[in-house]
């Protein structure tokens, strides 16, 4: 596969997932219907189907706006760059996310919104780069700093009850915890190239000396030249 074509791949996936997310909510601005009661509420039956869910539904299009740019971004570059684990990782961070919101938010409210989703990509790409430690993740760290840095405040509660603070930080959790599940995942641009002399065996090798030299006794070695002068030798 050529870049162009993984380049382009990479962005499909992203695509399609914000336009379900935008005709969602085009769905519910042209008939009035309010999807908000199928998001994650939180130690309840009801709101176990949030898990799958929430991150489709927003409350307008003020949160709609907020969460497309960093979802559509972060995961084409998961799928550019990780491909090996983009979607295990993607579908790690979407349903533990919900998961986690459901066991441990405050529970007087439905939790909507794909911003869990965005914390754990971030959380996901960033630690990447400590857990990974080549120069591919490295950067993708610093860029993710760069551009996201700002995002670490949504963690925290702001008194704000129409924000899931909640959903950021329990993403990002999931998002550092995905990273470390995948981290020994190696992607192809990353392996060791491995060079013609590693993998000569050890009977093609040539030494110096003869492999039972050391396993010898000093008896053994004496009996050997004693035997040779005997042999070699004249009378």
């Amino acid at each position: 596969m050529t870049n162009k074509q993984k380049f382009r791949e990479s962005f499909l996936l992203p695509f399609w997932l914000i336009a379900v997310l935008w005709g969602v909510q085009l769905f519910q601005s042209l008939t009035g219907a309010d999807f908000g009661v199928y998001g994650v509420f939180p130690r309840e039956s009801f709101g176990l189907r949030g898990i799958l869910f929430s991150p489709l539904i927003h409350s307008g299009w003020p949160h709609l706006l907020s969460n497309t740019p960093p979802l559509f971004m972060l995961s084409a570059i998961v799928l550019f760059f990780y491909r090996r684990i983009a979607i295990s990782s993607f579908v790690m961070i979407y349903l533990l996310t919900g998961a986690a919101v459901w066991m441990f938010a405050r529970d007087n409210a439905f939790h909507i919104g794909a911003s869990g989703v965005v914390y754990g990509l971030v959380a996901f790409v960033f630690w990447n780069g400590i857990f990974r430690r080549n120069l591919k993740s490295i950067v993708l760290a610093l860029i993710v700093v760069f551009y996201y840095g700002s995002m670490l405040m949504g963690i925290l509660p702001n008194g704000d009850a129409n924000i899931s603070w909640e959903s950021h930080l329990l993403g990002g959790l999931v998002g550092i915890f995905t990273s470390f599940w995948f981290k020994n995942t190696i992607e192809k641009d990353e392996e060791r190239p491995v060079y013609s002399w590693e993998q000569e065996s050890e009977q093609e090798r040539g030494y110096f000396l003869d492999r039972d030299v050391f396993e010898k006794t000093r008896q053994e070695r004496q009996r050997e030249r004693d035997d040779d002068w005997f042999s070699t030798g004249t009378w």
